[in-house]
């Protein structure tokens, strides 16, 4: 199987029995309807709140999410293109298994975070961000923290901690992203991109279109966290951007033939009348203009990742991500590696349990932290 790991876009393992793909029907039922209606961050999360960093161009504002007031910080870092909320679900999961903080940010130019740069998304300014917003938060005696990446946000992550930006760093996790299959998808990258929808006509529809389409296997979580995916715009139908659109409905439910022409014609009917600017939802992030940063990320990566001096644990979604150097480094011990099979990219989203349940029992396992009481694991 080819090796396509796409940053943190594309579901690259075989979904789970019963799961969905792109342009497959699944009956639900008579007359049922599936939800696709966005959550709310604080239904996983205590509170929010906007982190100011100075620079020499003057302040740059990091939106972050906060669960817990004591033990160790766990501080979560999505993927490209996604946002803080990528990890909501994961976040309600954890802290029901172990005493911990949660401090889960929205990195540069993504979700609502505000800089006065966002174009540079460079591996060095990224992670010189994190230990700013650490050092905001907290000071110069910040507690314990370990640090949590995704994709893009692992990568982040290992330059953070070989950089030493957070010196009270307990340990570091990095989920799903490998130098050798990062580096090999690039090249396919653009093209996956591409293939991706413009715009949708609303969040329901981006939402139900990224649980269809194998991007976030979890339905939950796709309901809380494609709102920091896409943004609401004005632009005209006849516009050239909308052209690559995604209308309600992107995959009906079956249904019968003639119910369903009866929708069509519906459809048709509002369409008609629908006037010439609507409101649209399109990507937050412009990955393709990204693309001069994607090498700096992923290069070298697991000669970093070993070389990090604290306690290592690997998540993947499948055995074929490891490359040679970590394939050595797992046999000396070096780190911890877990794989997570039938679960996509995405894989905290996608299976934020067995994510928490491999997190939980690794930081007890080193002391880190305890389980709270009354969990059974």
């Amino acid at each position: 199987m080819e090796k396509q790991l796409h940053l943190n876009l594309l579901a690259s393992r075989p979904p789970m029995a019963g799961g969905f793909q792109s342009g497959s029907k699944m009956k639900m039922g008579p007359g049922r309807k599936r939800d696709f209606s966005p959550l709310p961050w604080s239904q996983y999360f205590e509170t929010m709140e906007d982190v100011e960093v100075e620079n020499e161009n003057g302040k740059d504002i990091f939106r972050i999410y906060c669960s817990g007031s004591h033990g160790p910080v766990l501080l979560l870092l999505h993927g490209g293109g996604h946002s803080a909320l990528s990890w909501a679900v994961f976040t309600a999961v954890i802290f029901s298994r172990i005493n911990c903080r949660v401090v889960a940010m929205d990195l540069r130019a993504h979700g609502d975070t505000r800089v006065k740069n966002p174009d540079d998304l460079s591996a060095d300014t990224m992670a010189k961000d994190i230990g700013k917003v650490v050092e905001a938060l907290y000071g110069e005696n910040p507690p314990p923290i370990m640090i949590i990446g995704h994709s893009m946000g692992g990568a982040i992550a290992v330059h953070t901690a070989t950089a030493n930006h957070i010196p009270s760093l307990l340990g570091l996790c990095v989920i799903d992203v490998v130098e050798g299959t990062a580096m090999d998808a690039l090249n396919s990258m653009q093209n996956f991109l591409r293939s991706r929808p413009k715009t949708f006509k609303s969040l329901e529809n981006a939402i139900e279109w990224s649980v269809k389409s194998g991007q976030i296997r979890n339905m939950e979580s796709a309901r809380v966290s494609m709102g920091g995916q896409v943004k609401k715009c004005e632009e005209s139908t006849s516009s050239p951007g909308v052209s690559n659109s995604i209308g309600e409905g992107i995959i009906e439910e079956e249904e019968d033939e003639e119910a369903e022409e009866e929708s069509n014609k519906k459809r048709m009917k509002e369409d008609d009348q629908e006037i010439k600017k609507e409101s649209v939802f399109t990507w937050r992030v412009e990955l393709s203009k990204t693309e001069k940063y994607w090498e700096g990320w992923f290069r070298g990566l697991s000669a970093l990742f070993l070389t990090c001096p604290v306690p290592k644990l690997l998540l993947l979604a499948g055995v074929d991500r490891l490359d040679k150097d970590l394939t050595i480094g797992q046999m000396q011990g070096k780190f911890q590696m877990q794989v997570l099979p039938q679960c996509g990219h995405a894989v905290h989203e996608d299976a934020p349990e067995k994510v928490a349940d491999a997190l939980a029992t690794f930081m007890v396992r080193h002391k880190f932290t305890e389980f709270k009481e009354g969990y059974l694991c």
